[in-house]
């Protein structure tokens, strides 16, 4: 089992907003998740799945679709470009390093 290192905004300041402000605790589950992903892969798009995020958080899939959407929102994870059933890549940011 490898360690995943988290910068302290992660923990300090996106879990409070997301899961205190917006009340949107899967969106901090499947932020988490990606950023996970992200970090082993080692680079900033992932090859992820609704089906596989919802199996690996835990939750549903449509909870999965709504927490994507809210993470577009809010710039956490690139929504320009629409996962579909044959491009399934989920890109990270991390705009608190920008």
């Amino acid at each position: 089992m490898s360690r995943l290192s988290l910068d302290a905004y992660v923990v300090d300041v996106l879990l409070p907003d997301l899961v205190g402000h917006d009340r949107k605790p899967s969106a901090f589950l499947v932020y988490l998740h990606l950023l996970s992903a992200a970090t082993r892969l080692r680079r900033d798009d992932v090859p992820l799945s609704l089906q596989t995020i919802a199996v690996r958080t835990g939750l549903s899939k449509s909870s999965v679709q709504a927490a994507l959407r809210h993470l577009g929102r809010r710039g956490l994870v690139d929504a320009s470009q629409p996962a579909t059933s044959t491009r399934v890549i989920r890109t990270v940011r991390r705009p608190w390093l920008r």
